[in-house]
């Protein structure tokens, strides 16, 4: 008796002892579906961890980067573990503000990596966040609506044949809407929607000496044709609407198309949550036959600022959220299809993946189409799809956000939207040194 009370008193005493020990990692994350997912399997992590504790700090996307900035800017030390995306991982690395990533186990599998996908998060040969999922964005749509209306979704649309879908597609008396868009203003949201439609316009933010192009007949086409279709075709309220809000229409059978990230489709085909998942159909964006499509390239991504005193332990969690040890645990909790998509190539090689998701094959050409070395059909001194790869852009891309969303909403007309984004963008560009 007294050797069993003693081996518990043990036991009791290593657990407090593990307990004591134990190091607390935060984690600052968005409130997209695959993060929400993320927390709910963390016991895999922590029984194979049991000396790491994970707190989580969950934001909507524009709360966010607006908080995980400061925090990196300023040394604030809030976070172990960030999830930031592609436009700030070439900045940040270069400030020296992410410590790399080329120390997570020899059985990660950085090769595997899809290398479009890679190449965005990698600096001087280090890769600086690894990815969570991977995107581009595509042309989701209802195949029943479509054929209602007497058309075909061709693979590889043109804008024209959107608009005058959307239009056909259309039914108030129903509460469908030909087409759903990002219109809630910010960098990532109205914005990344409309450069990477812009780049199909024939537009670009800035010419080779960084001179602002709002004043140019492409930014007035592409911003007219936006606004055009949406108050003919889109939602009431759509200068409201961002990712979140648009997946939620679309799955509630209100939406004919949605044009947005790649990433969606694995929800909008989920039966579970989606009231048309059988009715599916996914075409590549839409193009105006002048050599780019309508379609960006991003990757939400778990990186560690070179600030945490945790190193070790927030690598040991990047690692395991993003390994293919963890596709294959979200497969065996919520199927094939339900993975995190579009960072690893073994993923797009897996029959089982193939079965489960029709649209693995548009999502990866989707990816492969994307070219940020060369976003625009003129030259550019820059490389991004959707954003600009410079520190002024995420301010200056929100400002100019807020001007389009106000022209959505009917607040103001294109041509103010365009005069205001031109002022302040050509303000900006000057303060920043980069004109004179």
């Amino acid at each position: 008796m007294k050797l069993k009370t003693l081996i518990l008193g043990l036991c009791t005493a290593s657990a407090f002892a593990l307990a004591a020990h134990a190091e607390s990692i935060t984690i600052a994350t968005v409130n997209n579906g695959d993060m929400v997912r993320m927390q709910k399997l963390t016991d895999d992590f922590t029984a194979k961890n049991p000396d790491i504790q994970l707190n989580w700090v969950t934001l909507e996307e524009n709360v966010l980067r607006e908080r995980v900035t400061t925090d990196i800017a300023t040394k604030g030390g809030q976070y172990d573990v960030m999830t930031i995306g592609t436009y700030e991982v070439p900045i940040w690395a270069k400030q020296s503000w992410l410590l790399p990533l080329d120390d997570l186990g020899a059985d990660y599998d950085a090769a595997d990596i899809i290398p479009a996908i890679a190449g965005g998060l990698t600096a001087d040969g280090k890769l600086y966040a690894a990815p969570f999922y991977g995107e581009s964005s595509f042309v989701m749509y209802r195949k029943d609506l479509m054929e209602k209306a007497g058309l075909t979704m061709p693979d590889a649309p043109t804008w024209d044949f959107i608009v005058d879908a959307a239009k056909k597609m259309t039914d108030r008396g129903a509460d469908v809407n030909g087409i759903c868009l990002r219109g809630k203003a910010g960098w990532g949201e109205n914005m990344a929607f409309l450069t990477a439609m812009s780049n199909s316009f024939g537009a670009r933010w800035f010419d080779e000496n960084w001179v602002p192009q709002f004043d140019q007949p492409e930014w007035k086409k592409t911003l007219e044709t936006y606004v055009n279709v949406m108050k003919e075709a889109g939602p009431v309220g759509a200068s409201s609407n961002g990712f979140n809000e648009n997946l939620a229409l679309f799955q509630q059978g209100k939406c004919g198309m949605w044009i947005d990230a790649t990433v969606a489709a694995s929800f909008v085909s989920d039966p579970k949550n989606s009231t048309v998942a059988d009715k599916v159909g996914y075409a590549l964006a839409p193009d105006n036959g002048l050599g780019k499509r309508g379609n960006w390239l991003w990757a939400w991504s778990l990186a560690v600022p070179a600030g945490t005193q945790k190193a070790d332990a927030a690598k040991k969690f990047v690692a395991w959220a993003t390994s293919k040890s963890y596709l294959e645990l979200v497969a065996s909790k919520e199927g094939w299809a339900n993975v995190p998509p579009g960072t690893r190539t073994s993923l797009y090689n897996n029959p089982e993946y193939q079965a489960a998701a029709p649209f693995a094959k548009m999502t990866l050409d989707s990816i492969n189409s994307a070219d940020p070395t060369h976003p625009t059909v003129k030259p550019v001194p820059y490389v991004g799809v959707q954003f600009v790869a410079i520190p002024e852009f995420a301010g200056l891309a929100t400002n100019v956000g807020q001007l389009f969303s106000a022209a959505l909403a009917g607040q103001s007309s294109v041509d103010d939207a365009l005069a205001a984004a031109q002022s302040a963008a050509t303000t900006e560009m000057g303060m920043a040194g980069y004109t004179k």
